[in-house]
């Protein structure tokens, strides 16, 4: 049975309208069905890990919860998971050799969890990053975001951009090929999220 209802979170957020949203550090194994689920649907392509097994994804995630720079985590709502969030530093990052990072600047990727029953939730994913941009900006006492979705994921990137999020160059993120991880060369687009913008009250 998850665990995922008691479970400890690093941040809760009221969102009005969509209840309490928590976010809880991902379990690689607790959480290895819930999170591979997602991952091999068509969707979510540009995650990368279509195709990988649920052991493959749950070293991934093993392996993640290993380094101090990068972080995982499950958003949820409800009792429920509804997305998947990772953290990283940018310096730590191969995003790195593709624009200066600054003082203060914390990497996202995100990914949400499928509508149940092909359920429409208006505004639900603007309340999800709404709530990510919360934590990260303001729990985790940062000043900039930045995002690297794939070039060909249109609504990835328009989702941003309604966030609040300034876009930045188009690059090319380059392959990393290690014995503990490996990463193809990715044609990625450059957004930015500040804390003055997000949150003018408590920049």
């Amino acid at each position: 049975m998850s665990d995922i209802p008691t479970r400890a979170a690093v941040h809760t957020q009221r969102v009005d309208g969509f209840g309490t949203v928590r976010v809880l550090r991902l379990e690689p194994h607790a959480d290895a069905a819930t999170v591979h689920a997602w991952v091999r649907e068509e969707r979510a392509a540009f995650w990368g890990m279509n195709g990988l097994t649920q052991e493959q994804v749950t070293e991934i995630y093993v392996h993640l919860d290993s380094i101090d720079t990068h972080h995982a985590y499950l958003l949820e709502q409800g009792g429920e998971p509804v997305g998947l969030l990772q953290t990283y530093e940018p310096e730590a990052d191969r995003v790195s050799e593709c624009y200066e990072v600054r003082p203060g600047d914390i990497g996202v990727h995100l990914l949400l969890a499928p509508a149940t029953s092909g359920a429409t939730r208006t505004g639900w994913s603007s309340a999800l990053l709404g709530a990510v941009a919360s934590y990260v900006l303001l729990g985790l006492d940062r000043r900039r975001v930045v995002v690297d979705p794939d070039v060909r994921n249109e609504k990835a990137i328009a989702r941003f951009l309604k966030q609040g999020f300034v876009a930045g160059d188009a690059v090319v993120l380059p392959e990393i090929d290690l014995p503990d991880v490996h990463l193809p060369e990715k044609h990625a687009q450059l957004a930015f999220l500040t804390r003055e913008v997000a949150f003018p009250g408590d920049a």
